[in-house]
């Protein structure tokens, strides 16, 4: 996974060498910075031959003391010339490179063309952010519970077979894209647990959607995902579905993965088995 990556990691494996440094009040080489010699920019800092910026879009000039906001190191060797981080410039013969951006608090690493003597602009895009995005249009759902069902009868002591119905919206895959500023980013959702809430106190976590009950199956217990009611009462419980979604932004060369969580209510009816006596 590439968020958070170090600029080593970027798409070019390399040695990353300095060429350029932020010499302004704002900037210079980062604290820490040993196997690698890196540049930071803050507000107010500047490339040799640049003007004043505000790489972090929060004000221009006059410096700031809220520490670097990216780091920003030359990439060696160089992305070949049809790498869309060029965006263009290797045929106008403006002079400038591609460096590998890090910036403190936001996931992911980047690469963007700076001229020579440009003061560098953070990236705007957040590919996380577009990711989301995309999720959101995929318009996902709760579990569709199958079993238990509130118009079963069940019997205290009874195994319950706990499963659910699959389709994109209620279990996945499911994928979807959103593009911004000419990054597109492309997310895949699959649920990868589901827990049952079962209403007497206790939580069942399953790995998958359960498996369906036959009546071939008897009274044995389910094989993946099911539960045993130990008193009668007719409970409320919920599944609880964990979509794990992975996602990757084809011009950054950025991944990742996170979360989103659904959920379903269902009830069921815990009888006792009744036992008559007959002389």
């Amino acid at each position: 996974m590439l968020r958070r990556a170090a600029t080593a990691a970027l798409l070019l494996a390399g040695t990353l060498v300095p060429v350029a440094y932020a010499d302004g009040p704002g900037g210079g080489v980062c604290e820490g910075a040993d196997m690698f010699v890196q540049v930071c920019a803050q507000e107010g800092s500047t490339l040799p031959g640049g003007s004043s910026t505000s790489p972090g879009g929060t004000g221009s000039g006059g410096g700031g003391d809220s520490g670097p906001k990216c780091t920003y190191t030359r990439l060696h060797p160089q992305p070949p010339p049809d790498n869309a981080a060029w965006q263009g410039h290797q045929y106008t013969g403006e002079k400038g490179a591609v460096y590998g951006v890090h910036c403190p608090g936001r996931d992911g690493a980047y690469m963007v063309w700076i001229a020579d003597g440009q003061a560098p602009i953070a990236p705007s895009i957040d590919p996380e952010l577009l990711a989301r995005q995309a999720v959101d249009a995929m318009k996902l759902v709760g579990p569709a519970v199958a079993s238990p069902r509130a118009a079963g009868t069940y019997v205290v002591g009874m195994p319950i077979w706990l499963w659910v119905d699959r389709s994109p919206t209620t279990f996945g895959p499911n994928t979807a894209s959103a593009t911004a500023g000419g990054v597109t980013v492309t997310a895949t959702a699959t649920v990868t647990s589901i827990a049952w809430a079962m209403g007497d106190g206790t939580t069942v976590t399953c790995a998958g959607p359960g498996t369906h009950y036959t009546a071939e199956q008897g009274k044995t217990p389910s094989p993946d995902c099911g539960h045993l009611y130990k008193t009668a009462s007719k409970h409320g419980g919920t599944a609880t579905s964990t979509w794990t979604v992975q996602w990757r932004a084809d011009v950054l060369g950025d991944a990742g993965t996170f979360n989103e969580v659904r959920q379903s209510p269902f009830t069921v009816n815990v009888h006792e088995v009744q036992i008559l006596n007959v002389p």
